[in-house]
């Protein structure tokens, strides 16, 4: 009888952990949105006033020695109040087309979230292959890290152009037809492979050589090693990385569709709006928001990821 109560007892306390975690998680949502809803505004706030004092001293901006010259100036050209940015979303930027601008912005974040996508999964395969590599010895780690250091000194806007040629002309022996967005991809997996090579290296190292030398007792291959020691350990470095190549492989997207002319993407959006600033300032903003957002939907999607895979791992080692 005392078996079954403490049993009970147990499922209890159980029940209360678990619904203590789901509001305590329920709080660290709230409290995020929260923050971030206040950096919004508290941006959108200093935006307003940066503009309300500028135009207040001289809305032309020339004798002011502060606004105007070091910072911008402050007339609605340079900077569009937020409520006609806003506005803008609901507005069709074409004459014959009822498409609103937000329609154009969220069909384009989805085309360039494909490419960023692929680049993405190329990229975490081109930088844990390289991690991999790299753990096999010192030798080859201190070979092939100063060029993966290196290959991101090289500026995408100077690279992208010929990557694109270089898709268009070389790849006519696939069994599909090679695409621009294609090429962009590959864009993206060139500012994505760095982030997961080098936390990778990072994270497979992370083992400690007590833990080396028990799963060499046990008589463990290099890949059984890799497998069910060195890659778990790595998880929290991964999902580092992660986040960054998620990010990286947005901005080269966009930057890719931005120097190399390829079209149907935010980044094509934003450089047509650029270049027709004069007529209409709100719509290159407003690319530019759509733009953002989607980097932090990209980077909340790995986030949430993270969170998933490593709540396990949280609840057996909790950070004191």
């Amino acid at each position: 009888m005392d078996s079954l109560d403490e049993g009970v007892d147990a499922a209890v306390v159980r029940a209360e952990i678990r619904r203590y975690e789901r509001r305590a998680r329920l709080r660290n949502v709230v409290r995020r949105v929260v923050v971030f809803a206040a950096f919004v505004i508290a941006l959108s706030l200093l935006y307003s006033g940066y503009k309300a004092v500028g135009q207040s001293i001289d809305d032309a901006q020339r004798d002011w020695p502060v606004i105007g010259s070091v910072m911008p100036a402050t007339n609605d050209l340079i900077m569009p109040p937020i409520s006609a940015i806003l506005s803008e979303f609901d507005d069709p930027p074409q004459r014959r087309n009822a498409k609103t601008l937000g329609q154009f912005i969220f069909e384009a974040s989805l085309f360039t979230a494909r490419e960023a996508f692929f680049g993405f999964v190329a990229g975490i395969v081109l930088g844990l292959s390289l991690a991999i590599l790299m753990l096999r010895s010192r030798t080859i780690e201190r070979g092939l890290m100063p060029y993966v250091v290196v290959s991101q000194t090289v500026p995408l806007v100077a690279i992208a152009p010929i990557i694109v040629i270089w898709g268009q002309t070389n790849f006519g022996w696939l069994p599909f037809t090679w695409n621009a967005w294609m090429s962009v991809s590959i864009i993206a997996t060139y500012l994505t492979f760095f982030p997961v090579a080098v936390n990778g290296l990072k994270g497979l190292q992370s083992p400690s050589a007590e833990s080396i030398e028990l799963m060499d007792s046990y008589a463990a291959s290099r890949t059984q090693t890799l497998l069910k020691l060195r890659f778990p350990a790595s998880v929290p470095y991964l999902f580092a990385a992660l986040k960054l190549a998620a990010s990286a492989s947005i901005v080269g997207a966009i930057v890719g569709e931005i120097s190399s002319g390829v079209g149907g993407g935010i980044g094509r959006l934003i450089l047509d709006f650029a270049s027709r600033y004069t007529t209409g300032p709100e719509r290159l903003y407003a690319s530019v928001a759509g733009a953002a957002v989607l980097g932090i939907v990209v980077f909340g999607l790995i986030s949430i990821a993270e969170r998933y895979a490593l709540r396990g791992r949280a609840q057996e080692n909790p950070v004191v």
